[in-house]
């Protein structure tokens, strides 16, 4: 009986640490919106890797300052209305980092003097111009993949983004099933 409470309580102290550290270094997120149709959809479940070392071309999640509204919840579950007022993740992909030159010009995009072949976005045309000489230190931009339906850095609302806020990067798609895979 000694042995049996033992092995419990072994068991028990093993599943809490090894939870601990999955929670630690993992998460997950549900998307919501089309920004980053096609490469994402409404509803798709992520899981993200908890880090800050962030690349060009990363699926991030971002938290941000700006509180979640009725109507971004509209088509949601019931459920989801007691998030009114909290503060929105954002889900999008990181075009620039820290000491990057972007423009964006005549619908392209222009990383360090060189066209970006971005086979992901929906459409063929990135709106608006703009030109950053140099992404600050700890500071990334971000855009959706659906360039003509996104709240992004484009906006002043949003702008460049502290590394500070990322949550981390999506790095598979678990839901729904028959997509399941890598998320890039």
């Amino acid at each position: 009986m000694k042995k049996e409470i033992i092995e419990w309580i072994k068991s028990i102290g093993i599943a809490l640490i090894l939870g601990f550290i999955i929670t630690s270094f993992i998460g997950g997120t549900k998307v919501h919106g089309s920004s980053m149709n096609p490469t994402l959809n409404q509803g798709d479940i992520l899981v993200m890797f908890n880090s800050k070392k962030i690349s060009n071309g990363d699926i991030v999640i971002i938290n941000t300052d700006l509180e979640i509204t009725p109507q971004d919840l509209e088509g949601l579950n019931p459920i989801s209305k007691w998030k009114v007022g909290n503060t929105k993740k954002l889900v999008k992909r990181v075009i620039a980092t820290e000491g990057d030159n972007l423009v964006i010009e005549k619908g392209k995009v222009f990383l360090n003097g060189y066209e970006l072949k971005e086979d992901y976005i929906k459409g063929n045309e990135t709106f608006g111009d703009l030109r950053i000489e140099k992404i600050p230190e700890d500071k990334i931009f971000v855009m959706g993949d659906n360039r003509g339906n996104s709240f992004d850095s484009r906006s002043k609302e949003l702008g460049l983004v502290d590394v500070d806020d990322v949550r981390g990067k999506a790095i598979i798609r678990i839901y729904p099933f028959l997509k399941f895979g890598i998320a890039k």
